[in-house]
């Protein structure tokens, strides 16, 4: 049986379990990320983006180092490189990474941290109509009953969802609960 975790892990001790222990880190880090990030509440968003990127930057060099065997360049052909190739690693690395991090700051400063990780949600359900609005890829059954999903947590959790259900349609809950002259209750 496939699992993310689980029955699969003892059936196959691979390198697709050490990918499936990333995968896990990396949700376990980003939720440990917006909480920490909280002790930057007075540091301008630019400082804290900034200091995130130079810090990790620094600490995977020496992983570099390490990685590479005998000092060899870790991309030989790094010079060799296309324009488009060089504008698509910039704009990976301004737009995709610098950008979203000062963005990521200020939602913290501005909404917390438990409204800032609802955000990640999202991030499924804008791959999906990318996906299909960009590339074509078609959206399935499955894929639309996961976006509804995904809304309805996001409701619950915002607090508008208990509203909405509560709701009932104006006329009939005037006419259900009138106390007018013609009224019969």
């Amino acid at each position: 049986s496939q699992g993310i975790i689980g029955s699969s892990v003892a059936a196959d001790l691979s390198l697709h379990l050490v990918a499936q222990l990333a995968i896990l880190g990396a949700a376990v880090s980003y939720a440990i990320a917006g909480i920490f990030g909280r002790r930057f509440a007075g540091t301008p968003p630019l400082v804290t983006a900034s200091g995130q990127l130079t810090a990790s930057s620094l600490m995977m060099l020496p992983v570099l180092i390490v990685w590479q065997p005998s000092g060899q360049l870790a991309m030989p052909g790094l010079w060799d490189w296309s324009t488009i190739t060089w504008l698509a690693v910039l704009g990976l690395g301004l737009l995709s990474t610098a950008l979203a991090y000062v963005i990521f700051f200020k939602i913290l400063a501005a909404a917390g941290p438990t409204n800032l990780l609802l955000v990640t949600f999202l991030i499924p359900v804008s791959a999906l109509l990318l996906g299909s609005g960009i590339l074509g890829e078609p959206i399935l059954a499955s894929q639309i009953a996961g976006m509804v999903l995904i809304a309805g947590g996001l409701a619950a959790v915002d607090g508008c969802l208990p509203d909405l259900l509560a709701r009932r349609p104006k006329s009939l809950y005037h006419f259900r609960n009138r106390k007018g002259p013609d009224s019969h209750v």
